[in-house]
């Protein structure tokens, strides 16, 4: 049963979401470690507590040592290219549908908001389940990519010229995705009321998109097990695994 100030909680995330005219979700790792994406952060099993990023997931990395770069890549994507969208995704692509939720600004880069049917998605850090060539730049779909890793390839390669492929998200040493990013402060400066979805709002610069909404006059909710530095800020804080939060939020936005 649920906790009835818990339950108060979701009731007041129904009346803002009402009263609102221009939803957007904010959403992080939190959001698909239920579906089986793992996290970079967490203290306890986050990726770089058992690996140094700068070895495997940086620019230097992916040009200098590819080898060391896909054995740390190569799981990663296809955990995400096998993985599928949980409750929280699919319940953000139905708040979309049904006209509350005008866009998802995700710092993911599993493509769940996608699989679950989100149209508006602005990735900030692009997408691991699309590849350029990093010689002749060719696009080159992740249905390539996983039947090269199918059929035992350690390193994944162009189809056109045969250099490496490069996925499209951003490595450390690299910048945001400039258009992406503008949309993005565009978003959060529309807003009136952001939903900060299973993201600890750690990481710079993405963690500045719920404050620019903050600075233009919007409310914020917070759905995130752990604290964050904007807690004191947000109108509301739910401390609930994602998973369990929707379906109740669904549930009372209906009713």
């Amino acid at each position: 049963m649920i906790d009835p100030m818990m339950l108060e909680r979701i009731q007041r995330a129904v009346r803002l979401i009402s009263a609102a005219r221009h939803i957007v979700a904010f959403t992080g790792a939190g959001i698909s470690t239920p579906s089986g994406i793992p996290d970079f952060r967490s203290e306890s099993n986050g990726l770089w507590k058992r690996y140094d990023p700068m070895r495997v997931a940086s620019r230097s990395a992916f040009f200098n040592s590819p080898t060391v770069f896909f054995d740390w890549f190569r799981p990663l994507f296809v955990t995400s290219w096998q993985s599928h969208p949980n409750v929280a995704h699919q319940h953000l692509a139905i708040l979309e549908e049904n006209r509350y939720l005008k866009s998802v600004i995700t710092q993911n880069i599993d493509g769940l908001h996608q699989k679950a049917g989100s149209k508006q998605v602005f990735e900030l850090h692009g997408t691991a389940l699309t590849f350029n060539c990093s010689s002749c730049r060719q696009s080159v779909r992740g249905e390539n990519v996983f039947d090269q890793f199918s059929k035992g390839y350690p390193i994944p390669y162009c189809p056109n010229c045969a250099n490496i492929l490069k996925p499209n998200m951003v490595l450390f040493e690299e910048g945001l995705p400039q258009d992406t990013w503008e949309a993005a402060q565009v978003e959060a400066q529309k807003a009136d009321l952001m939903l900060v979805i299973g993201s600890s709002l750690e990481v710079f610069p993405a963690n500045t998109i719920p404050q620019i909404a903050l600075r233009n006059g919007c409310k914020l909710v917070i759905n995130n097990l752990s604290s964050t530095s904007l807690d004191s800020m947000a109108d509301l804080c739910i401390p609930m695994n994602t998973v369990e939060f929707f379906p109740l939020l669904m549930q009372e936005l209906s009713s």
